[in-house]
């Protein structure tokens, strides 16, 4: 007899809070149903008027690694591989997008590594707090491509280009007090006394109203509302990047190094 996969994402109310840890052993790897998982979770959280902030967490130790290696793998190997992983991307577009949008905020705690896609999603909440220990950044130009699921656009519209030139060009991870220097988290702190931290921020909200939330959200995004279509070009940069001979061999070099020795695998 045959039992459900376990859920990518637990989800938990707590007052105010609606708490969302991922749990996708080993990384938190993005796939499509972390995707979806996530999708519902929006939709709890924007059906719900008296959610006043959504909490992303990790129960493992990291906060969320980027892109599942196998997506990556099949994405050099076929161009229907590439189609697969571009709509893959383009879905990462949305549902990031919607999180930006939420009516309530959104909390990234940022736990352990935090890289690729998963600082993407970090990128697209209202507030991230981060370990002191935590690895930050966007490093796909190191395997020939870019940050796809809006991370070119919202990085350098939170610290200004030349500091998300100097970290996306030059495919940079940064610990977490460093990421506090420079912008990328509004808070940096040990690892130990991170989860208490992030629980006191969420519950901070509780004496605002949600609706006032929304309002100063949307205010704020009109503050920065003079993006051009990067978010499309994104997209057309990574097909022609996923046809590059140069980008396959640096993809499959990455994951020749990342799979696990053959006995780990058995």
């Amino acid at each position: 007899m045959s039992t459900a996969a376990p859920p990518l994402l637990q989800v938990r109310r707590d007052g105010p809070a609606l708490v969302a840890t991922l749990q996708r052993a080993p990384v938190n790897a993005i796939n499509a149903e972390l995707l979806d998982e996530l999708d519902a979770v929006l939709d709890l959280a924007e059906a719900d008027d008296g959610i006043s902030v959504l909490h992303l967490r990790s129960a493992l130790k990291v906060f969320c690694a980027g892109a599942d290696l196998e997506l990556i793998r099949e994405s050099t190997a076929t161009p229907q591989g590439r189609n697969r992983m571009v709509a893959i991307v383009q879905d990462m577009q949305r549902v990031f997008a919607r999180l930006e949008n939420a009516p309530c905020v959104t909390l990234a705690e940022l736990g352990g590594a935090c890289v690729g896609g998963g600082f993407e999603m970090a990128l697209a909440c209202d507030w991230r707090i981060a370990a002191n220990e935590a690895r930050i950044g966007l490093p796909e130009a190191g395997l020939g491509l870019l940050a796809a699921g809006g991370g070119t656009q919202r990085l350098t519209a939170l610290v200004g280009a030349g500091i998300a030139r100097r970290l996306i060009l030059g495919a940079e991870t940064l610990d977490g007090a460093e990421a506090l220097r420079l912008g990328l988290v509004q808070w940096a702190l040990p690892r130990a006394e991170l989860p208490a931290a992030a629980a006191a921020l969420a519950q901070r909200c509780a004496a605002i109203p949600r609706t006032t939330l929304a309002e100063n959200k949307r205010c704020i995004a009109l503050a920065g509302a003079t993006r051009g279509d990067g978010y499309a070009a994104e997209i057309a940069a990574t097909r022609r990047l996923y046809e590059n001979p140069e980008t396959r061999r640096r993809v499959a070099a990455f994951l020749d190094k990342a799979a696990p020795p053959a006995q780990e695998r058995a």
